[in-house]
């Protein structure tokens, strides 16, 4: 007599490698409104008077604002706070690291967890071929076989180094020391804090706009995080969002 049990699930392999193409970015917390632009620029004629900016419609004050954001009077922008959890490959937090003033960062640590394997892959939209030569070049879509390769290259390279990775820990190995075998196309996750002069700063320098009055060449990935950092920052302070474009997007 056979008796049949419970049907079996297989238990998902949670060291098999996984891949995206996408930057996620989610405003965790925020003290922020064009209304804190307002009382901290006018404390400098009014002095405790500035607190009663709190209450008042910040729309009936946006040529000050604007006053401001062109005539680069800055600090009135840095009296407010966002805090934004951010997923992306290591490559594009190496060049987000370089921004250190009016920036606070705490990020996942391998030397302290076991990095999980997911991983970045371009999807159709990178362009993936870069034309012309140091300070005058341009990226042009590449072909199906280069993205093609391009796809397959990356994940059999992870797999590989994830495979080699898991090794070593296996082995015993510390994970500060093994983590050394992989590659900078790993995602982490980071809390990064800011306020709006400082995000300003970075959307200048790592975003392209029609409005912007000095180009700028960032790489893709970091200015896919850029976008999405910006969407947070207009929805919070509009104002001060629409003087930014109308000024050339040049932080104060």
């Amino acid at each position: 007599m056979c008796v049949e049990g419970p049907p079996v699930t297989e238990t998902p392999d949670q060291t098999a490698p996984s891949f995206r193409s996408d930057m996620t970015v989610e405003l965790v917390k925020h003290s922020a409104a064009d209304t804190d632009v307002l009382w901290a620029a006018r404390v400098s004629t009014a002095g405790e008077a500035s607190l009663g900016e709190m209450d008042k419609d910040p729309e009936r004050s946006k040529g000050l604002i604007n006053y401001l954001m062109r005539d680069r009077h800055g600090s009135p922008f840095e009296h407010n706070s966002m805090t934004f959890l951010i997923s992306a490959p290591l490559f594009v937090f190496r060049e987000f690291h370089r921004h250190r003033v009016g920036w606070s960062y705490n990020e996942e640590s391998g030397r302290y967890r076991e990095l999980q394997p997911v991983f970045y892959v371009p999807d159709e939209t990178r362009k993936l071929v870069q034309q012309g030569r140091p300070g005058k070049y341009e990226f042009v879509a590449g072909t199906p076989a280069q993205h093609e390769l391009t796809g397959r290259a990356m994940e059999d390279s992870y797999r590989q180094a994830y495979e080699t990775y898991q090794e070593l820990l296996a082995a015993g190995v510390a994970r500060e020391v093994a983590r050394a075998v992989l590659p900078v196309g790993l995602y982490s996750s980071m809390y990064a804090t800011c306020n709006a002069r400082s995000l300003m700063h970075f959307l200048g320098l790592r975003t392209q706009h029609e409005q912007a009055r000095v180009p700028s060449f960032p790489q893709r990935e970091i200015e896919m995080v850029g976008e999405l950092l910006e969407g947070h920052w207009a929805a919070l302070m509009p104002l001060t969002h629409a003087a930014f474009n109308a000024n050339g997007r040049i932080a104060p």
